[in-house]
């Protein structure tokens, strides 16, 4: 990956948890994995929470179908790291439910909703998705919510499938329901404010670390960080798929790791937010 951090920059319990698996498997690590257990307490141990509800809880949608939407925000934002996993995922949560190469075989309800998530982050007055309960399009916002953060951020920070690791990662997603044992996401005191997007706001704006929270605050909101912070910020809202290898390596000249990693899951988030935030106004929540 394009830090270094996320490669070799972990707790000993995570390692530890990187070895076992990956001699049992056969199968290195993947990038998603070290990202979300990389000083989870930024953003991830919230997001890990939304993230095993919004995809396998109780649902108006089934999990495939909560896959294929994964598969669509991935290919809104460019993401081939993440639009392959999902679409692997769709056949495994729901085989012969879906054709992840077919919009055809998804049901109306579904293709609708689908068009109002990939417009309403662009355009914030997109028509309300008539004839769904609002129940249903919340939990469609949801699963939204989650890959437009992820998305950005596998994207920013250079995500590759490795060998193996399409079939073993995805099968272990979907048997472990997105969870992962408690004792790897804990990091420091955790406030819950009984709301996902406020967990997610409240921790990667909150949380101590390398920067302050007005630099942060100023990731999220897009706009009052220095160049070339700005710029790259901007990108990793607007146009992660964009970012490069030698664009991150020009901001490693000029600052540390961990600042780039808060600044860019601030910017992810409060992207993500900007969306979901524009969908409940839409919906009337």
């Amino acid at each position: 990956m394009r830090l270094s951090i996320l490669d070799d920059g972990h707790r000993r319990r995570a390692k530890v948890f990187f070895a076992l698996t990956s001699k049992k498997s056969g199968v290195a690590t993947p990038d998603i994995v070290k990202l979300l257990l990389y000083r989870p307490g930024l953003f991830a141990r919230p997001l890990l929470a939304l993230t095993a509800e919004a995809m396998r809880g109780p649902s108006y949608w089934t999990a495939a179908e909560r896959e294929y939407l994964a598969m669509a925000t991935a290919k809104l934002h460019e993401c081939p790291f993440c639009a392959v996993t999902h679409a692997e995922l769709v056949r495994i949560a729901g085989p012969g439910e879906l054709d992840p190469d077919d919009p055809g075989t998804a049901r109306p309800e579904l293709t609708a909703v689908a068009a109002f998530l990939g417009s309403v982050g662009r355009h914030p007055g997109a028509a309300v998705v008539s004839g769904l309960p609002r129940q249903a399009v919340l939990e469609a916002m949801r699963v939204n919510l989650v890959w437009n953060i992820v998305n950005r951020l596998a994207n920013a920070f250079g995500f590759v499938l490795r060998d193996g690791q399409l079939e073993t990662g995805t099968r272990s997603l979907h048997r472990f329901g997105y969870r992962f044992p408690a004792f790897l996401i804990a990091d420091g005191r955790y406030t819950d404010l009984g709301d996902p997007a406020q967990n997610l706001r409240h921790a990667v704006l909150r949380t101590p670390g390398e920067t302050d929270p007005a630099t942060r605050a100023a990731a999220f909101s897009g706009a009052g960080l220095p160049e070339p912070l700005q710029s790259y910020a901007a990108n990793v809202r607007d146009a992660s798929h964009r970012i490069t290898d030698a664009d991150v390596a020009e901001l490693k000249a000029s600052y540390r790791e961990d600042v780039l990693f808060e600044v860019t899951a601030a910017a992810a988030v409060g992207a993500a937010l900007r969306s979901y935030d524009a969908g409940r106004q839409a919906i009337g929540t």
